[in-house]
Formats: C-alpha cells, structure tokens, sequence
C-alpha cells in the first residue's frame, strides 16, 4: 500500500513537471513569435513616425515601444530573478528614441525575456516571488507581461495607419 502510494505521489508530480515543461516551452515559442511580430511593427512605422503622437497626451510611437519594453524587462527580472541590465523606466525615458536605437532597445527586451523563460526550471513556475504589492507565481509574471506587451503593440496599430503605413498582418501562430 505504502509503496504504490509512494508511486503515485511522485508520478503525479513528474506529470506535473512535464505540463510545466510543456508550459515553458509554449511560452518561449510564443515570445519568439511576439519578438518577430513587434519587429514586423516598429520596421512598419516610417523613420518620422517614431516621434508621432496621435494626440499631445499620448505617447509617441517610440514610447508604446519602449514603455512595453521595460515592462518586459522588469516582470521578466521579477519572475526569473537574473538582474535587469536596465534601471526600471529608462528605456522609455532614453534620449535617444530613433528608429535605430528603439528597434535595439525593444529586440534586447524580448531577448532578455526569452533568456529568462529559460532559466526558469519548469518545477519553479508555479513558485511565488515578491511582485507588486504581493506575490505571484513565477508563469503568471511571464503571462501578465505578454498580455502587456500585447496590448501595447496593439495600440501602435492606430499610429502606423495614421501615418499612412500599412500594420503587419495578424500573427497569432
């Protein structure tokens, strides 16, 4: 009896491991298509429309961006624990918002992310670290910052068309 119980209990946790294996894996081939996906958007936009505000209260176009990217940059240090190598904010409060320099700041965010997801051992994910005002298990961070970076790019539609520039085509897989 004891040892089929013992049995059991441990094959529901390897069962357990291999979801958050899957998981994992799942995120990473979702952040790779978010990262190819946001690339398709900020070459999108023309050089000029980078500084462009549809409205004086908004952010520019370079903003969306970059604010999507410390975002990225923050949940994915919060989940995974490895240092960001950004202050939190700067990289929407950069001097420098060229198309260039954006482009850079944005691809460095998903790769740190993608880096992150990686270190993340698939039995951690459901572990609860310090973030915000509480605690949140590590593959809900790494969800909630997709769910962010996800809605900033989809704001950025409306500036690319206002501009006169055609937004890539819907990317869901």
């Amino acid at each position: 009896m004891k040892r089929t119980f013992l049995f059991l209990f441990f094959a529901l946790i390897g069962l357990s491991n291999l979801s958050f294996a899957q998981d994992k894996e799942q995120m990473l081939t979702d952040w790779q298509r978010a990262k190819e996906y946001t690339k398709e958007y900020l070459d999108a936009m023309p050089e000029d429309g980078y500084s462009f505000k549809p409205s004086p209260e908004m952010r520019s176009f370079a903003e969306q961006m970059l604010h999507l990217t410390d975002a990225n940059f923050g949940f994915a240090s919060a989940a995974s624990g490895i240092k960001s190598p950004i202050e939190r904010g700067a990289a929407e409060k950069s001097a420098d918002k060229s198309k260039a320099a954006t482009v850079k700041m944005v691809m460095d965010g998903y790769d740190f992310v993608i880096e992150a997801i990686k270190a993340i051992k698939p039995e951690e994910m459901s572990v609860k670290v310090p973030f915000f005002r509480g605690e949140m298990a590590k593959a809900t961070i790494i969800n909630k910052c997709f769910e962010h970076q996800t809605h900033h790019r989809g704001q950025t539609t409306v500036y690319i068309r206002l501009k006169g520039a055609k937004p890539p085509q819907e990317k869901l897989f």
